[in-house]
């Protein structure tokens, strides 16, 4: 058998994607009459047929119809395109929903730093109430301790009293 190369293979290929009309043209008189019509159910024939002379000619492959490459690449690229669509849709949702978050983080963070401001001028109030009851409490604190040194010397004069008693009531009975 033998093997196509450079221009033959080219124009091999060329007339086995042609249409009918070129299969028409090779199977003209003189050109192997014997060379049978390719098979209508879109099969391809591996052997080739040997035409006068001990020649091997090739069928023509049928293949499949091609759906237009036109129809497929518009069909791909608007599947692509709403794929796409799709996706930034939801990136941009994403991006919405992170907007509104920080806004309302924003928001508590600006009701906590309120909040934190009113601690701290009451928590200054209550200091400066304090610094002004201080003298007063030093007042309460001294007072509490001539009242304890009072309560001891009431203890001792009762103690001294219960003594006296004692003596007294000693000195009687004799």
């Amino acid at each position: 058998m033998a093997t196509a190369t450079g221009d033959e293979a080219a124009a091999m290929d060329s007339i086995s994607r042609a249409p009918a009309a070129h299969s028409a043209a090779l199977s003209a008189p003189g050109a192997g009459s014997n060379q049978a019509e390719p098979p209508e159910d879109g099969a391809e024939t591996a052997a080739p047929k040997k035409g006068d002379g001990g020649v091997e000619t090739a069928e023509e492959a049928v293949e499949p119809a091609e759906p237009d490459i036109n129809e497929l690449c518009s069909d791909m690229f608007e599947k692509m395109a709403i794929f796409l669509q799709g996706e930034l849709t939801a990136t941009c949702e994403d991006y919405r929903l992170l907007e509104n978050m920080n806004k309302l983080t924003s928001l508590k963070y600006m009701e906590m730093k309120d909040i934190s401001i009113n601690i701290s001028r009451n928590l200054q109030d209550l200091n400066n109430k304090y610094a002004s009851l201080q003298p007063y409490l030093d007042q309460i604190n001294e007072i509490e301790e001539h009242v304890t040194s009072l309560e001891q010397a009431a203890y001792k004069l009762d103690a001294y009293s219960k003594k006296l008693e004692a003596r007294f009531k000693k000195l009687e009975k004799r």
